[in-house]
């Protein structure tokens, strides 16, 4: 049975476009290529619809699982029968929760070059938009919605309803009998005025008609259409409107039931009004009850009050009692019919608007998971960013204690290499950069921390015309454990690059100076030799203090 239903889908793809949404999976004849057995159900062999995977790997279409594990208790994956039965595992057991969409295949399927197998219809394009096209498919054969029996192309369903359709009513406007088409024009009634008339068509016809008339846009109109609703558009926008618009079609509905009944009850006055005449018969008031139909809209829930009689007394005898009773019987019956379709369309509309709840509850709770989840990431990239920083610091700091341990000397011997004079020079004249200081340099390990000072453009008694050099006693590590005031002979030099006539200065520390006290702050004020050397001096040609743009300084320590 499970094989037996589908098969025969793909055998005879349908022919109705209400009967053909393949519930078991596309059948192969649609595809321009040979799909590839990835494509294919486990179960019915057809092309994938809404392709569900299982925990043993194979695929099955949504319905055709649903339909195995409904019809079999512990049903068994077929596949895993036929490749290897003694394998059987607990993953071959199949079930609906157990299997999960597979979005990867139903992307790919959706991709399928397809074509249309009714006949005589050119159709072709890809999975995606197949089922839309079996809905308004031209050639594709349809039964008559009147109920007559008769099936039809879609494209000829109007000339159907106009010309050969029994059940395609058309009330006369002076006697109001309900006549078929085909008979309308041999009707005659008292006056001969009908001919004169011109033919009602049901709305059933004339929107099959004005459905098919050639369009510049093909466009759908909503099904509540029938009953006042203006709106037309695409599939897509359709479903969204009739999900936004529900109060608005319940009101229509509701309206549309007053008026039907105000026209129940005079076609019941009528009927009643015309019983005496010899040429009315049951078939033609029959007929005339018929053509009251209610369209099939979307649902509105109500009930028939008892109280509400729109029929008066039995007070014509005989036949007109028989008829009475017969209008009535068929008005319920058919009020009833309408009132169960009403009731299930209203318990879809139910249903689709609870799924949609759900899948925006979902959306919401998915939403707030990935804003929580960007919260973290964030939060974790600013404590990496932190953490680099840090590390930035560190490194800077690594580095300038390894260039200061290069360049330190722990002797109170210090030799201070400084290159691009002339540009210096001409910042300290400029006022960009006034002085330079060397790098720390230490009497012992763990001695004094000094360094020196140079204004190349002098400074003080020296400033424009001499090279002012100073001695800097800076805050070191060890302070605590020296004694104070620092009190050590200091030696200047500058050393000419070809050994001839360096230039020596030396003093001794002024101990009540505040420069050579115990530093509060990281150094003291400076303290030497504000003319040093006359700066037309170090410039002359007959000395190579400046050589290559380079000079030398060198400060020794008296340490004895």
């Amino acid at each position: 049975m499970a094989e037996n239903t589908p098969r025969s889908l793909q055998d005879t793809p349908g022919s109705f476009p209400d009967e053909n949404e393949f519930p078991f999976g596309y059948p192969t004849s649609i595809c321009e290529d040979v799909p590839g057995q990835k494509f294919l159900c486990s179960n019915c062999n057809n092309i994938l619809k809404k392709a569900l995977q299982t925990l043993c790997g194979h695929r099955y279409c949504s319905a055709c699982l649903t339909w195995i594990v409904r019809n079999n208790k512990n049903a068994i994956c077929q596949k895993c029968k036929e490749e290897d039965p003694n394998t059987l595992g607990e993953e071959s057991l199949l079930a609906e929760e157990r299997a999960f969409g597979d979005a990867a295949i139903n992307k790919e399927i959706s991709e399928l070059r397809v074509h249309c197998v009714t006949l005589g219809c050119s159709w072709s394009g890809i999975m995606k938009d197949f089922e839309e096209h079996q809905s308004l498919c031209e050639y594709a054969l349809i039964p008559c919605h009147t109920g007559c029996g008769h099936v039809v192309m879609r494209r000829k369903l109007a000339d159907h309803l106009e010309n050969g359709c029994v059940n395609n009513v058309t009330v006369c406007q002076q006697c109001h009998c309900s006549l078929p088409s085909s008979e309308y024009q041999e009707h005659s009634c008292e006056g001969s005025l009908c001919k004169e008339q011109k033919p009602v068509q049901t709305e059933a016809a004339a929107r099959e008609k004005q459905s098919h008339s050639p369009s510049p846009a093909s466009k759908d109109g909503c099904c509540f259409s029938e009953v006042g609703c203006a709106f037309r558009g695409s599939k897509e926008k359709i479903k969204e409107h009739e999900k936004s618009a529900v109060g608005a079609h319940m009101l229509l509905l509701l309206q549309h039931m007053r008026r039907l009944q105000g026209t129940l009850c005079s076609a019941a006055r009528a009927a009643q009004s015309l019983t005496p005449q010899p040429q009315l018969s049951l078939r033609s008031a029959g007929k005339s009850i018929s053509e009251l139909q209610v369209p099939p809209a979307a649902g509105l829930e109500f009930s028939r009050d008892p109280e509400v009689d729109c029929f008066p007394g039995s007070s014509v005898p005989g036949d007109g009692s028989a008829l009475q009773q017969l209008v009535r019987e068929k008005v319920i019956s058919e009020l009833e019919n309408k009132l169960h379709v009403f009731e299930n369309i209203v318990a879809v509309l139910n249903k689709e608007v609870e799924s949609s709840n759900l899948e925006i509850l979902a959306f919401r709770r998915q939403s707030e998971l990935d804003q929580n989840i960007i919260r973290g990431l964030e939060l974790k990239i600013a404590e990496l960013h932190r953490c680099l920083t840090q590390k930035d610091a560190g490194l800077s700091s690594l580095h300038k204690s390894l260039l200061f341990s290069e360049q330190a000397s722990y002797d109170g011997i210090f030799l201070w290499k400084i290159t691009e004079v002339s540009r210096k020079l001409q910042d300290s004249v400029t006022g960009r950069t006034v002085s330079l200081y060397s790098p720390a340099f230490y009497t012992a390990k763990y001695g004094y921390k000094v360094c020196l000072r140079v204004y190349l453009n002098g400074d003080g008694t020296g400033k424009g015309t001499h090279l002012s050099l100073f001695f800097v006693v800076m805050k070191g590590d060890y302070d605590a454990l020296l004694p104070w005031p620092f009190r050590h002979k200091v030696t200047f030099m500058l050393l000419d690059q070809n050994n001839r006539e360096h230039v020596i200065d030396a003093f001794r520390p002024d101990l009540t100076s505040a420069s050579f006290q115990r530093p509060v702050n990281d150094m003291n004020v400076a303290s030497g030799c504000p003319m040093f050397l006359p700066l037309a001096k170090l410039q002359s040609p007959k000395h190579a203090y400046v050589k290559e743009d380079t000079l030398f300084l060198k400060c020794i320590i008296e340490t004895n």
